[in-house]
Protein backbone atom coordinates (compact mmCIF):
# COMPACT_ATOMS: atom_id res chain seq x y z
CA UNK A 1 0.00 0.00 0.00
CA UNK A 2 1.00 3.47 -0.57
CA UNK A 3 1.37 6.44 1.41
CA UNK A 4 -1.16 6.79 4.47
CA UNK A 5 -3.92 9.25 3.82
CA UNK A 6 -6.45 9.89 6.69
CA UNK A 7 -10.61 9.64 5.92
CA UNK A 8 -12.92 12.26 7.50
CA UNK A 9 -16.35 10.64 8.54
CA UNK A 10 -19.03 12.54 9.90
CA UNK A 11 -21.76 10.52 11.67
CA UNK A 12 -24.97 11.01 13.34
CA UNK A 13 -25.22 10.42 17.19
CA UNK A 14 -27.64 10.39 20.17
CA UNK A 15 -25.81 12.05 22.83
CA UNK A 16 -22.20 13.19 23.34
CA UNK A 17 -21.26 11.58 26.85
CA UNK A 18 -22.53 8.12 25.88
CA UNK A 19 -20.10 9.10 22.32
CA UNK A 20 -17.59 10.55 24.21
CA UNK A 21 -17.22 8.06 26.77
CA UNK A 22 -17.38 4.59 24.11
CA UNK A 23 -14.79 6.08 21.53
CA UNK A 24 -12.62 8.02 23.56
CA UNK A 25 -12.66 5.94 26.64
CA UNK A 26 -13.84 2.19 25.72
CA UNK A 27 -11.99 2.46 22.29
CA UNK A 28 -9.30 5.13 23.54
CA UNK A 29 -9.85 7.63 20.79
CA UNK A 30 -7.68 10.71 21.60
CA UNK A 31 -10.52 13.57 21.40
CA UNK A 32 -9.95 16.62 19.45
CA UNK A 33 -12.00 19.57 19.31
CA UNK A 34 -15.91 19.46 20.47
CA UNK A 35 -19.11 21.42 21.45
CA UNK A 36 -22.09 20.78 22.64
CA UNK A 37 -23.44 19.15 19.30
CA UNK A 38 -20.27 17.73 17.87
CA UNK A 39 -17.06 15.71 19.25
CA UNK A 40 -14.42 14.88 17.06
CA UNK A 41 -11.66 11.79 17.30
CA UNK A 42 -8.81 9.84 16.80
CA UNK A 43 -9.98 7.43 15.14
CA UNK A 44 -6.51 4.78 14.35
CA UNK A 45 -5.20 8.00 12.41
CA UNK A 46 -8.76 9.23 10.67
CA UNK A 47 -10.99 11.94 11.99
CA UNK A 48 -14.12 11.30 12.93
CA UNK A 49 -16.80 13.79 13.58
CA UNK A 50 -19.57 12.83 15.97
CA UNK A 51 -22.63 15.10 15.70
CA UNK A 52 -25.84 15.32 17.90
CA UNK A 53 -28.77 14.62 15.00
CA UNK A 54 -30.53 11.82 16.70
CA UNK A 55 -33.06 12.10 13.74
CA UNK A 56 -30.64 10.89 11.53
CA UNK A 57 -29.87 7.55 13.11
CA UNK A 58 -31.78 5.02 10.85
CA UNK A 59 -31.67 0.76 11.76
CA UNK A 60 -28.90 -0.81 10.60
CA UNK A 61 -29.86 -3.54 7.44
CA UNK A 62 -27.77 -6.61 6.48
CA UNK A 63 -26.24 -8.69 3.52
CA UNK A 64 -25.09 -12.25 4.10
CA UNK A 65 -21.33 -11.99 3.57
CA UNK A 66 -19.55 -15.90 4.44
CA UNK A 67 -22.76 -16.84 5.70
CA UNK A 68 -23.67 -13.71 8.41
CA UNK A 69 -25.86 -11.17 8.46
CA UNK A 70 -23.15 -8.15 8.18
CA UNK A 71 -24.58 -4.79 8.94
CA UNK A 72 -24.31 -3.06 5.16
CA UNK A 73 -24.21 0.74 6.75
CA UNK A 74 -20.28 0.47 8.77
CA UNK A 75 -17.06 1.85 9.31
CA UNK A 76 -14.30 1.18 11.29
CA UNK A 77 -10.51 0.29 11.05
CA UNK A 78 -8.54 -2.10 9.89
CA UNK A 79 -5.75 -3.01 12.85
CA UNK A 80 -2.42 -5.30 12.92
CA UNK A 81 -3.17 -8.81 13.98
CA UNK A 82 -1.76 -8.69 17.42
CA UNK A 83 -3.89 -5.31 17.77
CA UNK A 84 -7.13 -6.82 16.67
CA UNK A 85 -6.99 -9.40 19.20
CA UNK A 86 -6.01 -7.32 22.13
CA UNK A 87 -9.06 -4.91 21.11
CA UNK A 88 -11.45 -8.13 20.77
CA UNK A 89 -10.55 -9.45 24.46
CA UNK A 90 -11.09 -5.47 25.38
CA UNK A 91 -14.73 -5.67 24.20
CA UNK A 92 -15.11 -8.93 25.35
CA UNK A 93 -13.87 -8.25 28.87
CA UNK A 94 -15.93 -4.54 28.71
CA UNK A 95 -19.41 -6.80 27.76
CA UNK A 96 -19.86 -5.42 24.39
CA UNK A 97 -22.79 -7.27 22.74
CA UNK A 98 -21.16 -7.93 18.88
CA UNK A 99 -23.55 -7.96 15.86
CA UNK A 100 -20.80 -10.69 14.93
CA UNK A 101 -18.51 -12.35 16.80
CA UNK A 102 -14.98 -12.21 16.55
CA UNK A 103 -13.58 -14.35 14.15
CA UNK A 104 -11.97 -15.83 10.95
CA UNK A 105 -13.89 -14.81 7.47
CA UNK A 106 -12.75 -15.98 4.34
CA UNK A 107 -10.47 -18.88 6.16
CA UNK A 108 -7.98 -20.34 3.95
CA UNK A 109 -9.17 -18.52 1.07
CA UNK A 110 -8.29 -15.29 -0.97
CA UNK A 111 -8.81 -12.43 1.60
CA UNK A 112 -9.00 -14.00 4.85
CA UNK A 113 -9.11 -11.93 7.69
CA UNK A 114 -10.38 -11.24 11.37
CA UNK A 115 -13.25 -9.29 11.64
CA UNK A 116 -15.62 -8.25 14.50
CA UNK A 117 -18.83 -5.79 14.56
CA UNK A 118 -20.64 -4.24 17.03
CA UNK A 119 -22.60 -1.13 17.70
CA UNK A 120 -22.17 2.41 19.32
CA UNK A 121 -24.63 3.77 21.31
CA UNK A 122 -26.32 5.64 18.56
CA UNK A 123 -26.32 2.27 17.06
CA UNK A 124 -23.81 2.74 14.02
CA UNK A 125 -22.18 0.00 13.15
CA UNK A 126 -18.92 -0.34 13.46
CA UNK A 127 -16.38 -3.39 11.96
CA UNK A 128 -13.01 -3.73 12.85
CA UNK A 129 -10.42 -6.55 10.89
CA UNK A 130 -7.23 -7.42 10.74
CA UNK A 131 -4.71 -9.43 7.76
CA UNK A 132 -2.10 -11.41 8.85
CA UNK A 133 -1.04 -10.83 5.03
CA UNK A 134 -1.84 -6.93 4.38
CA UNK A 135 -1.25 -7.98 0.82
CA UNK A 136 -4.67 -9.79 1.12
CA UNK A 137 -6.56 -6.15 1.97
CA UNK A 138 -7.28 -5.98 -1.44
CA UNK A 139 -6.65 -9.33 -3.02
CA UNK A 140 -9.01 -10.63 -5.58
Amino acid sequence: MNQFKPFHLAFPIRDIEETRAFYGDLLGCEIGRSTDKWIDFNFFGHQLSAHVKPDELAQVRANEVDGKNVPVRHFGAILPWDEWHTLADHLKANGIQFVIEPYIRFQGEVGEQATMFFLDPAGNALEFKSFQDPNQIFAK
